[in-house]
Formats: C-alpha cells, sequence, structure tokens
C-alpha cells in the first residue's frame, strides 16, 4: 500500500470567496535549499528570476479539456514505475513537464499527476517571492516541472502571459481577469450536499441548536408551505436552515463515551420573521418534520484554504458514520465521521491513512492444540494485519469528532474502519 512521508508546513491565510466559489489552499511551504535552485536547459543554473518551461506545450497531458481531475486517471502512477528519489516525495512516472491550469481543476487533481502521495505536494512547490501571489495558482497559470540543486523534483510557476520560450521573467502584474478565482483544493461538490444536508449533530451542536417548538394552526407535524415557531433562533430574516431528525445516539465505539446524534434531514426553514419564537416557512421536504426537531444553520464558510500536512500528534481512530447518511460501502468524496477531534491535535488539513480492520480467521492448516484453548482442535486464531484502503483529509473539526473527505479510495471503506498518520 501507498507509505506516506511527514511533512511540515504552514498555513496561508487567504480569504475566502463568496457562496459558492472557493479559493485554493495556500502553498506557503519552501524545502531548504528550494530559493536559490534551478536547473537551466543543459544543467546550468539560471538567473535568480528564470524558470525553465519545456519545449511542449502540455508535456504528457492526453487533451486540452480535460481537467486534472479527469487527466490523472490517464498518467502511469504503477509503483514500478514511479521515480524513486533517496528522499522526499515520489514522483510519477509520465508527470508532465508542463501543465497549463485550467477552470474545474483541484489542486488535489494536479498534485495526484506528479505524485503518488498527493498530499505531499507543498515538498515539491517552488516559492518564487518574486512572483504576485505565489501561494495561489490560477486558471492560465502554467505549472513547470524542474530540478533543484539536490536533484529532488520541484514544480514551479509561471504567471499566465509570461514569455514561453527557453526562460519566462517571473515580475509582478496585475491579472487580466478579476472573474478567475484561484483554484480549490478539493471539488465544492464533494462536499455540497455534507453542508446543505449534514446526517451528524455533534454533541456540542445537538446542545446548542434551536428546535421546533410548534406549528402554525396547532399542526403536529408539517411539510412544505408550513410555517414554524423556533424559540431562541437569533437569525435575521432570509437566513437559512436545515432541519433534522434526531434519532440515534452516536458513541464512540473505542471508548462508549455519548459523541452526538445521528440526524435526519427533513426540510429547509427559511426564517419569515425574527423574534422570540421566530417564525419559519417550511420548504424542499423530504419527510414530515416534527416538534423537537433541530434547525442546523447552512455552513458556507467551511474554510478550504488549509496546506494538507500530517497530525502533529499520533492519532488512532474510527471512521463511525457516512455525513449524509448510510453506511454503506464509502468510495472516493464521500464524507466521513471520525471520533477525533481537535483535542487529539486534528485540524483542517490533517492526512489521515484509513485501514481496513484485519479479520481474525482460524488458521486450519496449523496441527498445534492447545490444552488451554479446546477449540484450537479447529486451528489457532490468527489476526490478520490492517491494510491501508485509502486516504482521508479533515476539513472541519469539533472537540471531540471530526468531518473528513475520502479522497482517495483504493480498495472498499466502511464504518468502523481506521484511521492513523500516514
Amino acid at each position: 500500500m501507498v507509505q506516506f512521508r511527514s511533512l511540515l508546513t504552514r498555513s496561508v491565510a487567504v480569504a475566502a470567496a463568496p457562496w459558492p466559489a472557493l479559493t485554493a489552499f495556500g502553498l506557503g511551504v519552501l524545502l531548504a535549499g528550494c530559493a536559490s535552485s534551478g536547473v537551466g536547459k543543459h544543467g546550468e543554473a539560471p538567473d535568480e528570476e528564470a524558470v525553465p518551461v519545456s519545449a511542449g506545450t502540455g508535456g504528457s497531458m492526453a487533451a486540452d479539456n480535460a481537467t486534472a481531475t479527469e487527466t490523472a486517471t490517464l498518467v502511469p502512477g504503477e509503483r514500478s514505475g514511479d521515480t524513486e528519489f533517496t528522499t522526499g516525495p515520489v514522483l510519477k512516472a509520465g508527470a508532465p513537464k508542463e501543465y497549463t491550469v485550467k477552470r474545474g481543476d483541484t489542486l488535489w487533481g494536479i498534485a495526484s499527476l506528479y505524485l503518488r502521495d498527493p498530499w505531499l505536494w507543498p515538498e515539491i512547490w517552488y516559492v518564487n517571492p518574486q512572483v504576485e501571489n505565489p501561494h495561489l495558482i490560477y486558471p492560465g497559470d502554467v505549472l513547470a516541472l524542474a530540478r533543484g540543486s539536490n536533484g529532488r523534483p520541484e514544480v514551479r510557476l509561471i504567471r499566465e502571459g509570461s514569455a514561453r520560450a527557453g526562460y519566462a521573467r517571473l515580475t509582478p502584474r496585475l491579472r487580466v481577469s478579476a472573474a478567475d478565482a484561484p483554484i480549490a483544493t478539493i471539488p465544492y461538490e464533494a462536499i455540497a450536499a455534507f453542508l446543505m444536508h449534514p446526517g451528524v449533530l455533534s454533541k456540542e451542536q445537538y446542545l446548542n441548536a434551536p428546535h421546533v417548538a410548534a406549528f402554525r394552526d396547532a399542526h403536529e407535524g408539517g411539510g412544505t408551505g408550513d410555517e414554524i415557531y423556533v424559540p431562541h433562533l437569533n437569525a435575521q430574516k432570509d437566513t437559512r436552515f436545515s432541519v433534522l431528525h434526531v434519532e440515534d445516539r452516536l458513541k464512540d465505539p473505542d471508548s462508549g463515551d455519548f459523541l452526538g446524534y445521528v440526524g435526519i434531514y427533513t426540510a429547509s426553514a427559511l426564517v419569515t420573521r425574527p423574534g422570540n419564537p421566530a417564525t419559519a416557512l417550511l420548504s424542499d421536504s423530504t419527510r414530515e418534520t416534527l416538534e423537537g426537531d433541530k434547525l442546523v444553520e447552512i455552513d458556507t464558510n467551511v474554510p478550504l484554504t488549509f496546506v494538507p500536512r500530517a497530525p502533529r500528534r499520533k492519532v488512532h481512530g474510527t471512521i463511525i458514520a457516512v455525513a449524509d447518511g448510510g453506511d454503506e460501502v464509502i468510495g472516493q468524496y464521500r464524507v466521513v465521521v471520525i471520533n477525533r477531534g481537535a483535542r487529539d491535535g486534528l485540524e483542517a488539513g490533517s492526512v489521515l491513512g484509513v485501514n481496513a480492520r484485519g479479520q481474525t480467521i482460524r488458521d486450519t492448516h496449523d496441527v498445534h492444540f492447545s490444552f488451554t484453548d479446546p477449540s484450537s482442535i479447529l486451528g489457532p486464531k490468527v489476526h490478520l494485519p490492517d491494510e491501508r484502503t485509502g486516504t482521508m483529509l479533515v476539513f472541519k473539526t469539533y472537540d471531540r469528532i471530526s468531518y473528513g473527505l475520502i479522497v482517495d479510495a483504493d480498495n472498499m471503506i466502511h464504518v468502523l474502519d481506521r484511521v492513523e498518520n500516514p
């Protein structure tokens, strides 16, 4: 399975774009010696402002119109073809020597073109202080693959409109198009369903969330078009909430402690008259809303401007739920809940490996019999090792739980699978 290496990075604060646009996460990482390194056409070092550019216009990219995420599937990445270095991340065989960023790309997708472990992208990112906003990548920018003086790979940024022959002179300039935002870390649509219809309430959310106290016209339940009264709802007119019917308690499978509740989405609620109680109108109902159901404000400000990195402390946890409901097989871009949070050292950007629990089997080919264990006549018990099945990127934390996005799934992932440092 994929092996990971520890990464020390620093976050770069980036103002979040308004709903629904997202910004790219900061890439403020500079490897020791990278700032002054560079490679010319024939191995000679260029001047400080020069960046090597390949003669081609797309390297090994298969199609100009494909996004990086789509093209990643076309780039060979078998271990036998990976380019190994004595230290640092592993560069994929067939990584493009030059790539033009397109609308719809994500930084994780682009990193998948270059690295076997995409979250190690900051280790090969060359930060040139002479480039305007060197930590952000925009559509139209060109990324060039080079080698540092220590022989390790570097990806360097060439701003849109720079010279394309030989070396490109990097100088600050105003962007022509103000409409282009930096590319996102992960696809927004991957977490949109979770933001609109969360399926889990943390203990903090449950204790603080307002609830439906009554229906207008004394209804016992309601749906689209019905009005509800909600005490202690501190919200302005036209603020929108998700209504959740709280069901099963969510327990930590390791300690048995109460962590929150599983919630089922029933409807959206739009505040029509602030006050105490406030009045809200139900819409988009999927099932009957009842008294006591909780209102959770739709979270459109989840920060995605973070740098992926290993947790600062050792983390051993468990996937305890799928955030949008269900416990079926979990694939790429599903949001999951784990039983570890901020108090365990997790924060937005923490990367965890996902491991399938090893089964306990009977070794029927072992003829040794134990008098202390009569059942050993069936064969001694053997606990098989856990096996890596994917990678999870934490994007929101509470005290004792965190929400994470499955960014890579090499095999089937299930509730109760383990998570740990990569």
